[in-house]
């Protein structure tokens, strides 16, 4: 109880809690069970990001002797601690979870079969796949004198090969050798049927090169083959200052990525103690050792639940998005535009309409000038073959490519390379500054003026996430908007002094500061005696002057909904702290990902869409984006969409005090689930 001396939720510990709701929808009886799988997958891709960045710059910490504790009362070391004990805990429920699902499977006739298990027929047939297709890939690496202990990569799988010679005695030392499972072929291997069976059956890849591993190692004897992985640190460390050509450094860094600093070791339960000797000497894991009893690395459920043939039944309900009604009748998008402010919920809404405006924009002659931010963007996209046909056209098309998107960097750095040589104008921001924003400007000559149209969004310019994420798209030709977008990207491209925003939020500069200044209207208008609220949907909320912000004006009495998917430092519903703050988290089938926040303002309610979450690194070191919405209508559904979300009492769950989650009870209560009710926004948009 004394942690709750803290007035905040240590940000990794609450990562943790985000993860096990992740994990309790791959428990919920009540989701399709290859949709049960993919959450396994998302719990097991969760954990590898936050083991390779957030534990390791922990252990960072720790080898550099730091023992000051943080905001919320944690030091490295005892934050470590209790990272593992959870990160264990959770491990074990999932593989728990894992066994569970597949029970399940194979009651619906879906198998993960063990060699010992296939008949004569069906052992023919994969060991004619290994000697055609997987042999000639594997390269066995033995470990002696004269061959030292290879480079392990992060996040692949290999194989510990123990060995002895024919005629060699058992008791001396074995011979040692790894094996890397090629992630260039499927994890999983179909298994022809039985005769007359309608069963789907496979076999991992891992068992069928453990089965003939022999072959690799002839007049040797393996004894045992026991799989491993390990996690390095992934963060990038740039010195922006000094670097001549950016695009050539983080090249440089991705290589170095490569040897990045051992994090975390995970291996079969009952490996070989010789073998798990070696692995842990050769690799420096003194700690962070995970046992793991089953398969390592989940993360394969994903495309496996999407390669099962048929079993729809085994799935959600498949999702068409529609097409903005505005956009359905016409074929010029900028008169739509030009007439009201278009707003689009994705995924239920199709994506398409930016990538056919943009690409409108591309062929018609009178659009001067494409202006455009991308941070994440999918392997095929749209977007990019739009804006390079764009600048092959002679028109003036200026990118801003994030090189610095964690884990994005080598496809970004492909497409930028595209573009520029497409004739665009490709900049890759700002020293020091990640450019998150999400934001698209066109120019365009119209009767002898220019007319500027906008497109600001919540997520990324990615035609893939866009399916499984829900985001807010704003199309707008109003002119201060427009006006703001063209200063903006001035700021990153050009040299400009500071810009005295009309109606954006910008950060670094003033978008923190406007906040404040929402907040505190709030307050001020609590005080005063007039009804005051606050709803803001992020999806996480760690920056302590922030929170410090909302406590203030919960005190006063501001009535204040957080709808948080992720992290949460704030500790909602302490006493004389924040009674009137409820903190709630949607996990359900599609990842929420939008950014809204509202304010009550006197009755004169105001609503922005945003491209940062409350955190420190978004509010002081990235480019964001706060854009005010204009178009009452707009703003009322924006409004509706927000009150879905709080009336959730099916995937809703409420933080507590003490940091943990609990669902909304339903008791009473017609089941509510929102992301199944949005599919009503199109009418609200019919009814405006």
């Amino acid at each position: 109880m004394t942690k709750l001396l803290s007035n905040y939720v240590n940000r990794d510990l609450s990562w943790i809690e985000f993860n096990r709701r992740v994990l309790q929808e791959a428990q919920d009886p009540g989701n399709p069970l290859l949709e049960r799988a993919k959450f396994l997958a998302i719990v097991t891709s969760n954990l590898d990001e936050f083991m390779s960045v957030r534990v390791a710059g922990i252990q960072m910490q720790m080898r550099a002797g730091l023992s000051k504790m943080d905001f919320t009362g944690y030091t490295p070391s005892g934050l470590w601690k209790r990272l593992i004990k959870r990160t264990t805990q959770m491990i074990h429920e999932q593989y728990r979870t894992y066994r569970e699902v597949f029970r399940g499977l194979s009651r619906e006739g879906i198998f993960i079969r063990s060699f010992e298990e296939l008949n004569v027929s069906q052992t023919k047939a994969v060991s004619d796949y290994f000697h055609e297709i997987v042999f000639p890939v594997l390269t066995p690496m033995a470990v002696d004198q004269s061959r030292p202990f290879p480079l392990v990569h992060t996040k692949e799988l290999y194989l510990a090969v123990l060995l002895r010679q024919e005629g060699d005695p058992s008791e001396e030392e074995p011979l040692f050798a790894i094996v890397q499972v090629p992630s260039i072929l499927p994890r999983f291997v179909p298994v022809p049927g039985r005769i007359n069976s309608k069963k789907t059956e496979f076999v991992l890849l891992e068992d069928l090169i453990e089965q003939f591993i022999d072959t690799l190692f002839n007049g040797y004897i393996p004894f045992s083959v026991n799989a491993f992985r390990l996690t390095r640190d992934a963060d990038i460390t740039l010195n922006e200052e000094d670097a001549e050509d950016l695009l050539e450094e983080i090249e440089k860094e991705l290589r170095r990525r490569r040897w990045g600093i051992p994090v975390r070791l995970e291996v079969a339960k009952g490996t070989h103690p010789y073998a798990l000797e070696m692995l842990t000497e050769e690799l420096e894991i003194e700690d962070n050792l995970f046992e793991i009893d089953g398969p390592l690395d989940l993360s394969f459920l994903m495309k496996f639940a999407g390669a099962v043939p048929g079993n729809d039944n085994l799935r959600y309900e498949k999702l068409e998005p529609v097409y903005p009604r505005e956009f359905d009748d016409t074929d010029d998008m900028f008169e739509v535009i030009r007439q009201r402010d278009v707003l689009m919920y994705h995924p239920y809404e199709s994506f398409d309409a930016v990538n056919d405006f943009v690409m409108q924009a591309a062929y018609d002659p009178n659009v001067l000038a494409i202006k455009m931010t991308l941070y994440r963007v999918s392997g095929q996209s749209a977007l990019v073959q739009a804006l390079a046909k764009a600048g092959e056209a002679g028109k003036q098309v200026t990118v801003v490519v994030e090189l610095k998107a964690r884990f994005d960097e080598e496809r970004n750095i492909a497409w930028a390379r595209q573009l520029e040589k497409a004739g665009c104008h490709v900049v890759y921001g700002l020293v020091g500054l990640k450019t998150h924003a999400k934001i698209l400007l066109v120019v365009r000559r119209e009767h002898g003026t220019l007319r500027r149209y906008v497109h600001v969004g919540t997520g990324n310019y990615n035609d893939s996430t866009a399916t499984l994420y829900t985001d807010i798209g704003l199309f707008t030709s109003h002119p201060i908007i427009g006006g703001d977008a063209s200063a903006l990207f001035n700021e990153v491209t050009g040299y400009s002094s500071p810009y005295e925003w009309k109606a954006f939020g910008v950060a670094p500069s003033d978008l923190k500061e406007k906040l404040y200044r929402l907040i505190d209207r709030e307050r001020l208008n609590a005080i005063a005696g007039k009804p005051a609220r606050i709803i803001a949907k992020m999806n996480s909320l760690s920056n302590q002057e922030m929170i410090d912000k909302l406590y203030d004006a919960s005190q006063a009495g501001v009535k204040i909904v957080l709808i948080v998917r992720g992290v949460c430092c704030l500790r909602p519903g302490v006493p004389g702290r924040s009674e009137n703050i409820q903190v709630i988290s949607i996990v359900d089938r599609f990842l929420e990902h939008a950014r809204i926040m509202y304010f009550y303002n006197g009755g004169e309610e105001e609503v922005y869409l945003s491209s940062a979450d409350w955190m420190t690194r978004n509010l002081t070191r990235r480019i964001e984006l706060m854009c005010p919405v204009f178009d009452s209508t707009l703003r009322q559904i924006l409004i509706k969409m927000l009150h879905l979300n709080i009336n959730d009492n099916v995937k809703a769950r409420e933080l507590q005090p003490n940091g943990t989650y609990e669902h909304i009870s339903s008791v009473d209560k017609e089941p509510f689930r929102s992301q199944f009710e949005a599919k009503v926004i199109s009418s609200w948009k019919g009814r405006a």
